[in-house]
C-alpha cells in the first residue's frame, strides 16, 4: 500500500490535486497535465503537509505569499532535481531563461535538457518552472498551459513589493 495520499483544492487557475507522504509534498498537478500524471491516490483526511500546502498556496493565491516553506520530496533522476533545485532559486515575479538555469546549474550546454527536466517537475507553482522563459524572452511551454503561466507571471507582477511603484506616477 502506497504511502502517497491527495487532495484537490480549488484556486483561481484550475483545480490542483497535490499529492504527499506523511514527510513531504511530492507533486502539484494540473487536471490536464502535460508531463505523465500520476496515478490516483487515496484522498486525505487529516493531512500536515497537505494542509500546510493549501494554506500557503491560499495565501500565494491571495498575493501574501512570495515564497514556500512545505517540506518537498521531488522524485525524479539526480539531473532533474538538480534543475528543480535551481527553480527553487528564481526570485517572486522574476524569470529565468533555459539558457540563464543551465548556466547556473554548471551545465550551460544542456539547455534543452533543462527544459526537459522543467517539463517533468512535479511541483507545478511549488517548484516555479513557470518562471522560465525562452532566451529571447518569449513564453514558452508549460505543463498546465502557456494561458496559465501567463496569468501566473502576471499574478506575481501584480503582488511583488514594489508593485504599487510600477503602477505609475501619478499617484
Amino acid at each position: 500500500m502506497s504511502e502517497l495520499q491527495q487532495r484537490l483544492i480549488t484556486t483561481p487557475i484550475a483545480q490542483l490535486r497535490l499529492v504527499a507522504s506523511p514527510r513531504a509534498l511530492v507533486g502539484v498537478y494540473f487536471p490536464d497535465h502535460r508531463a505523465a500524471s500520476p496515478p490516483s491516490y487515496p484522498e486525505a483526511g487529516a493531512h500536515a503537509i497537505l494542509d500546510l500546502a493549501i494554506a500557503e498556496l491560499n495565501e500565494y493565491f491571495a498575493g501574501t505569499r512570495r515564497s514556500f516553506t512545505i517540506p518537498l520530496e521531488p522524485r525524479g533522476t539526480e539531473f532533474q532535481r538538480l534543475v528543480w533545485a535551481a527553480l527553487t532559486e528564481i526570485e517572486f515575479a522574476g524569470t529565468r531563461s533555459y539558457g540563464q538555469l543551465a548556466a547556473a546549474i554548471g551545465r550551460p550546454r544542456a539547455v534543452r535538457a533543462v527544459g526537459a527536466a522543467n517539463a517533468r517537475n512535479p511541483l507545478s507553482l511549488v517548484v516555479p518552472c513557470h518562471r522560465v522563459i525562452g532566451n529571447d524572452g518569449a513564453l514558452t511551454g508549460y505543463a498546465g498551459g502557456l494561458e496559465r503561466k501567463r496569468w501566473l507571471l502576471a499574478h506575481e507582477l501584480a503582488h511583488r513589493p514594489d508593485a504599487m511603484f510600477q503602477l505609475g506616477s501619478g499617484f
